[in-house]
């Protein structure tokens, strides 16, 4: 072994806590791209073969109900590939020995064989056998929410008349990879089922025999999807069409694509300010570690080793601490992200998410970390080679002494000769103090963000369903019923409060931009169902003019002020305008509000509801649910408690996991920082501190010198480190913002505390493992100048 190479070994296994401790900051800033890129690439990946082998839909469209004659003539549309008629609708479903309301939809299939859009995946058992009416596929997600096998049976409400079916199967579909109920923004599978049933039965049931209410189609190459829906509008108008629209508005396609819209974000965003705050840290950390051996390269340079030999070596050293942080990125962010594969797999039923680390991954994560590690090891080696053998050999030469800047503008009188010392040594090296204050206060931001994400997680949905949903139930009506429903809701068991709601499928149109909404009317003013203000403060529904969320009208590019065309999607299709009156703020979703007699007036209805929030008597609530399931005219009942526990569940697994993991890699690179600044300020003045400790400094007393200006350092680096967790924080809240949901940007006490605690917390410890090694301390080798 060359002489070079025992000396890397040495000192590898000299250096072997400062060693992990830089390899825990590089392992930081690589285990985030490899989670966010494998987590992104194995999402995507299941998705695009899921859909190409089950032959999903681009196009879809609803009617009240058009014959199927017309489906013939609608696949003649120029742009029109494969195009398939059926006919789906709300039902009901008991279970034994579950007594919440199960609500759920029904859709055809070709009697006895599947269908050629959208086609299933049998997990179990089969298709229904041709002629069959008491047979159904159920969504795989429900049995295995229920514990159902192929030949259970499921009693149902279809069209108001009771049904017994056997389970023949159990499925997945390209349509309800994420199976979410309408209006829900999370999947409920105990409570929201999808099953399919031969067409025959089907229509049957619901009196659609010869008819059909729904169509799936895809398009040729080259097709506009934009010309085959407005031809699909135009034809079906007259038969109640609610308008077509595209993959992109699927309910299932869109989550997942918003899943992977945040994923492409967090695979850019995290890991560029992670890996960026480890390339800093790694620059200075490794420039200033070989910095303290500036005699071991004089002496080097003595016995006659060229300056490229010594690049070579420190290279070397550099690569091996690279390469160490390195692999352990990639096996910390492989593990992560074949867990949350396995999360991903059970909230959107891929039937298999194979995962792989790509190779540009690894490539990028490397080429960064190696770069900043030999960036920060180039500039200090040839800074240290250029000086003569002699000269380097000698220990640096005592600064010309003077009264320091700090002393000058601080009080120190009341320090004390350690305080005194501490101070002047910072002030004479302002640069390499300010290099420490900036890796902590990098640290302190990074913990800060994790702190962020819990404390906004909470806030929004303790304002979701804490101030703007404050009913118990939600009831969906199968027709828009006579405002006098709300009379007789009333003498049901158990209700306390109750406002019935107007809802209506809309296009908002402004300028050139367009989104499809709900449109709720509500009772003015309201006291179920408030809307808030940025503030958070309830707004009251505006005399005239419409109220729609801040999301949507930054999509729409609208003021208030501004005139919105209102496209109404069904009954007698309504064109309006209507001026956009207010804005406000809700976390969840989007939406579109109105005073409910307004609405009414504009569809020329008469003062009709859809729907009722209803306020219940907890202990009376499941004889009210009894009282309901006995009314055919109640096509859903939605339960808050329930909703908003699905809800936490989401984000637990996802954001908070996502969020948790992050916090884990950045209290390491926090103790990394803190542990190499101390370990090298010890390195650097190893003897000056043996001088104190000859000319009778206690050991406690040269400690409170080390430790001091550990303390203080960490201490200056909480402003600025909590200057920037807030703006890392409001990056991400800006990030990561989307119909689906928005985190408030709230910085709470208990954040700045957790990045303040953190980082101290990782000084305490670090202060003692220093308090230990200072015991060790070699005085005659450290007046000699001898690294150790």
């Amino acid at each position: 072994m060359r002489t070079l190479d025992r000396k890397l070994a040495r000192d590898l296994w000299r250096l072997k806590g400062q060693v992990l401790a830089i390899a825990l900051v590089i392992a930081g800033g690589v285990m985030t791209l490899i989670l966010a890129v494998t987590s992104l690439e194995a999402l995507s990946g299941a998705r695009e073969r899921f859909y190409a082998s089950h032959h999903f839909a681009e196009v879809f469209a609803e009617v009240k109900r058009a014959p199927l004659g017309l489906a013939e003539r609608l696949a003649e549309i120029e742009g029109v590939n494969l195009l398939e008629p059926g006919v789906r609708a709300p039902m009901r479903l008991s279970l034994p020995g579950f007594r919440d309301p199960i609500r759920g939809l029904a859709l055809s299939l070709p009697d006895g064989r599947q269908p050629l859009l959208n086609r299933l995946h049998l997990v179990a058992g089969g298709l229904p056998e041709a002629g069959r009416d008491d047979q159904a596929v159920i969504s795989d997600a429900f049995a295995e929410a229920h514990g159902l096998m192929p030949g259970d049976r499921l009693e149902a409400i279809l069209d108001g008349r009771r049904a017994t079916l056997r389970v023949a199967g159990i499925a997945l579909s390209p349509e309800f990879l994420y199976q979410v109920a309408p209006t829900d923004l999370m999947p409920d599978y105990r409570r929201y089922a999808v099953l399919w049933m031969n067409r025959r039965a089907l229509a049957s049931a619901f009196g659609m025999e010869g008819a059909f209410n729904h169509l799936a189609l895809t398009l040729q190459a080259g097709a506009s999807r934009e010309d085959v829906i407005d031809a699909l509008d135009l034809a079906l108008a007259r038969y109640g069409g609610t308008g077509a629209w595209g993959r992109d508005e699927q309910p299932s396609h869109r989550f997942i694509e918003e899943e992977l819209r945040q994923q492409r974000l967090q695979a850019i965003v995290v890991p560029a300010i992670f890996l960026s705050v480890s390339a800093f840290l790694l620059h200075v950390v490794m420039g200033r570690l070989i910095q303290t051996q500036r005699v071991q390269v004089a002496v080097l340079k003595a016995f006659g080793y060229r300056d490229t030999e010594l690049a070579r070596h420190f290279a070397l050293l550099a690569g091996a601490i690279v390469l160490l942080g390195w692999a352990l990125g990639v096996a910390l962010g492989a593990w992560a992200a074949s867990a949350l594969a396995e999360l991903y797999r059970a909230y959107f039923r891929f039937p298999e998410m194979p995962f792989r680390v790509p190779a540009w991954a690894l490539a990028l994560s490397l080429a960064v970390v190696a770069a900043a590690a030999g960036l920060g090891a180039w500039r200090t080696v040839w800074r240290e080679a250029a000086r003569p053998p002699a000269e380097a050999m000698r220990p640096p030469a005592p600064q010309r002494f003077r009264r320091s800047w700090l002393e000058r503008t601080l009080p120190t009188g009341l320090l004390g000769h350690e305080g005194r010392i501490v101070l002047r040594h910072l002030g004479r090296h302002p640069a390499k103090a300010g290099l420490s204050v900036a890796g902590i206060a990098l640290s302190a931001g990074l913990l800060m963000i994790g702190a962020y994400q819990l404390d906004a997680v909470e806030t929004m949905i303790d304002r979701q369903y804490r101030q703007v949903l404050r009913m118990d139930m939600e009831l969906t009506f199968r027709e828009p019923t006579p405002r006098r429903a709300e009379g007789e809701l009333a003498h049901l068991p158990g209700v306390l409060a109750v406002e019935g709601w107007r809802r209506v499928a809309v296009t908002l149109q402004h300028g050139h931009r367009e989104e499809r909404v709900g449109l709720l009317g509500m009772a003015s003013p309201p006291r179920l169902r408030q809307v808030l203000d940025a503030g958070g403060e309830p707004r009251r529904l505006p005399e005239a003019g419409l109220m729609v969320t801040r999301w949507l009208a930054e999509s729409l590019d609208a003021r208030v002020g501004d005139t919105l065309e209102v496209q109404v999607m069904e009954g007698k299709r309504q064109r309006l305008a209507l001026t956009l009156s207010a804005l406000v703020d809700e976390p969840l979703g989007v939406g579109a509000y109105l005073a409910r007699r307004d609405l009414n007036a504009l569809l020329a209805e008469g003062d009709a509801i859809n729907g009722a929030w209803l306020l219940v008597d907890d202990a009376r609530r499941q004889a009210l649910l009894d009282a309901l399931w006995k009314r055919p005219g109640v096509a859903a009942i939605g339960l808050l408690d329930e909703a908003e526990q699905g809800i936490r569940d989401y984000l637990d697994e996802t954001l908070l996991a996502f969020a948790l993991i992050f916090l884990a890699i950045a209290s390491s690179i926090a103790f990394g920082v803190v542990y190499n600044n101390a370990r090298i300020a010890f390195a650097e003045r190893a003897r000056e501190l043996a001088t104190l400790r000859v000319l009778g400094y206690g050991r406690a007393e040269v400690a409170r010198i080390l430790l001091g200006e550990i303390v203080l350092l960490t201490l200056l680096a909480l402003p600025p480190g909590w200057a920037i967790g807030i703006a890392f924080s409001h990056l991400l809240n800006r990030a990561f913002s989307s119909d689906l949901y928005r985190l408030p940007l709230v910085l709470t006490p208990h954040a700045f505390g957790f990045a303040a605690a953190g980082v101290l917390a990782a000084s305490l410890l670090v202060a003692l493992m220093v308090i230990r090694r200072l015991g060790r301390l070699d005085l005659v080798a450290s007046l000699k100048g001898v690294e150790r």
